[in-house]
């Protein structure tokens, strides 16, 4: 087997472990959104109760954000904190990069999940969060992800990926 280059083993090396901190589903257009303890996740569906999954194959099924990223967006508004229903994500991850699982598969609980892009902030983010909400979003909107392995994600649970190049 050939060796990986210098960059490519550092890409291949990320031993943080995240932590699920929050899931939230949109079970419809324009409504609050639920917040949940653990939540079913198919590939057929994506997350259960949500109405944004997109089906399968969707590149859209799952968002994740950073909780540190729930902080700097506060700070951008000049707020003590931001909930993160406001910006509409399924589930909070502290403790890791997610940018780092760029074009990698992860566990979250006993889900596997692919990474599929960033997920950008839309015109919500005004309503949600005020004047500034969407440009306060930009950057820190977190991830898209596919569903390829299906179970429970849970509050508490880790997010986790292990390389498969030795």
């Amino acid at each position: 087997m050939k060796e990986l280059s210098p960059l490519k083993q550092l890409l291949q090396t990320l031993p943080q472990e995240g932590r699920v901190e929050w899931i939230g589903v949109r079970p419809e257009r324009n409504v609050p959104i639920n917040e949940l303890a653990e939540v079913r996740v198919s590939i057929e569906n994506g997350l259960d109760g949500d109405r944004f999954s997109g089906g399968a194959g969707s590149k859209r099924q799952v968002t994740l954000i950073q909780a540190e990223h729930l902080s700097a967006i506060a700070s951008l508004l000049h707020r003590p904190e931001v909930h993160p229903s406001l910006l509409r994500r399924n589930i909070v991850v502290s403790g890791i990069n997610l940018l780092a699982l760029k074009d990698k598969t992860f566990q979250v609980g006993s889900t596997h999940l692919r990474y599929t892009g960033l997920c950008h902030p839309c015109s919500k983010m005004e309503k949600n969060l005020g004047p500034g909400g969407y440009n306060a979003v930009r950057g820190h909107g977190g991830i898209t992800a596919t569903v390829v392995g299906e179970g429970i994600v849970r509050v508490g649970d880790t997010l986790t990926f292990r390389s498969t190049q030795k």
